[in-house]
């Protein structure tokens, strides 16, 4: 039977898209104009509650396009203004070019990495030391590099590795052509390794990026909502660590302990073991590939690595902002490694970019939210809290929202309006800086429970790895879960009982500095 032209059109909306889904977006897309002229005030939150479901619902749709045509109908119907819209991007102009150049040029250092990972991986005959070293390794990137990426070079990691035994597993050499994603070939009595095997690298990917929200949380750089905060607070790479530190530092370590007690005892089916069968054949891989390397190629890796030390140096010095230091690396490590053709070149932009034009979006919505003034009475009660309860429910609000949506978009809405908040004069400048705090560490830490908070975890869903490992949404939730709880309460704890003492301390010990009311605050916003 021939399709109709109506048929054809709402085939191709969204493609492959659930059909309920589509559905959905278009009920929202009817619904909101008529919201709006009844109330606007109510169509501002129903758009907020239907953009928050295109993020939870990224498996099923990249946010991008459902998003974006929400965002499109609310420029249209009046609920904010391109202008606005604008404003909040070119205010937030530093972390767009954060995720369009730094994100590309680690890209070009991840032969770099990627040879660090696998010493680690190959030398670490102990479990429990290799997951704690994994933590801490993904945690020290993250907190210099942009998350995401560190995450895409541990798949890279995982991916090669388990493709290189299921070869051999299925009875190949280590330079035939294979299909890793069927078992067929896989002999039976081997077949209880591949699982051990999968069992061990999905305990490594959850481990490493746990890792990356420890060390993301602790610099401007290491996560995008990170740097909104910090810019907003106009605090530089050094100044945003230290403030952070007296939350940061202790949810550090207790990760580190969390990793320890899961591998330990076996909880929450952690605690897999690399199948000895699977180690030697790994060992064989990478001694080949040693033997094969050659000057250039050593040399290639020498070069990352000084570029490695100019990123820290040119990030804890404050030269330049963040996205003119990852254009300096493109510039070095192209030059240096001999990548001089667009095409070579254009595939490091390819990971950055859909998720530079969903922020893009998400600005846009922060410009309905404003306009609306729809967490106006939310942020009000808030305030109405003093002291350490007042911190405690800036940092439960984040974290609760951040769980079931993206936490750049709620660190974006909340840091948005506490500094109107601070331009009004409901807050002194103390206070500002204390819930900045609040907010960066409640965007960050509880987000862990579900890949729709982290960026980095739903690019590990979404990866070609997941479905080799079997590691579904589930299980990623099953597996966060004990993090989830302890870097939760004792960041909670620490905001209680020692946020405002430590912070004391680092004034006194001329750590940090008090600011005038007006530093990092934008005079023409809102």
């Amino acid at each position: 039977m021939q399709q109709s032209t109506v048929g054809a059109v709402y085939s191709n909306f969204l493609g492959q898209a659930p059909d309920w889904y589509k559905k959905a977006i278009l009920a929202f897309l009817v619904i909101n104009p008529l919201l709006f002229m009844a109330d606007p005030y109510l169509a501002g939150w129903a758009l907020v509650a239907e953009f928050i479901f295109t993020l939870a619902m990224a498996l099923k749709c990249y946010p991008l396009q459902p998003g974006g045509l929400l965002l499109i109908e609310a420029l249209f119907i009046g609920m904010t203004s391109p202008e606005h819209m604008k404003h909040e991007i070119v205010v937030n102009i530093e972390v767009v070019l954060l995720l369009v150049f730094m994100v590309a040029g680690i890209y070009f250092m991840k032969d770099m990495l990627l040879f660090m990972f696998t010493k680690l991986l190959l030398k670490l005959k102990n479990k429990i030391a290799l997951s704690m070293s994994f933590v801490a390794a993904s945690a020290f990137l993250s907190a210099f590099l942009d998350a995401l990426t560190v995450v895409a070079v541990i798949i890279a990691v995982g991916m090669g590795f388990y493709s290189i035994y299921h070869k051999v597993a299925s009875g190949k050499d280590f330079h035939s052509d294979h299909d890793h994603t069927s078992d067929d070939h896989v002999d039976h009595p081997k077949r209880q390794d591949l699982e051990d095997f999968r069992a061990f690298l999905r305990n490594l990917m959850m481990h490493a990026a746990i890792g990356t929200a420890l060390g993301g949380v602790m610099t401007m750089v290491g996560e995008p909502q990170n740097l909104i905060i910090a810019d907003k607070a106009g605090w530089n790479f050094v100044e945003f660590f230290l403030r952070m530190s007296p939350v940061t530092i202790p949810v550090f370590f207790a990760g580190i302990a969390t990793t320890f007690l899961l591998e330990k005892f076996k909880l929450f089916s952690y605690g897999a073991q690399l199948p000895k069968v699977v180690r030697d054949i790994l060992t064989a891989y990478s001694e080949k590939q040693e033997a094969t390397r050659t000057k250039q190629d050593s040399a290639k890796l020498w070069i990352q690595g000084f570029i490695g030390v100019w990123l820290v140096i040119g990030l804890a010095g404050h030269f330049a902002a963040v996205g003119l230091i990852g254009l300096s690396i493109i510039v070095l490590a192209t030059s240096m490694n001999g990548i001089i053709d667009e095409h070579s070149i254009g595939k490091a932009f390819e990971e950055a970019l859909p998720f530079t034009a969903l922020l893009c979006v998400f600005f846009g919505v922060v410009a309905v939210i404003i306009d609306q003034g729809l967490f106006t009475p939310v942020i009000d009660w808030v305030l109405t809290f003093e002291g350490r309860s007042q911190l405690v429910m800036f940092y439960l609000a984040n974290g609760a929202l951040s769980m079931v949506s993206d936490n750049v978009f709620v660190g974006s809405v909340y840091i948005t309006e506490v500094t109107a908040a601070l331009k009004h004069g409901h807050i002194t400048r103390d206070e500002f800086d204390m819930l900045a705090v609040a907010i960066n560490t409640g965007t960050n830490l509880p987000s862990v429970a579900t890949p729709n908070g982290q960026a980095a975890f739903l690019f590990l869903l979404t990866s070609a790895i997941a479905p080799l490992l079997r590691l579904s949404y589930g299980t990623m939730v099953y597996m966060a879960l004990p993090y989830t709880v302890v870097l939760t309460l004792v960041g909670l704890a620490v905001t209680y009982f020692g946020l405002g003492d430590l912070t004391n301390w680092l004034y006194d010990m001329h750590l940090i500095e008090h600011h005038s009311a007006t530093i990092g605050v934008d005079p023409a916003a809102h």
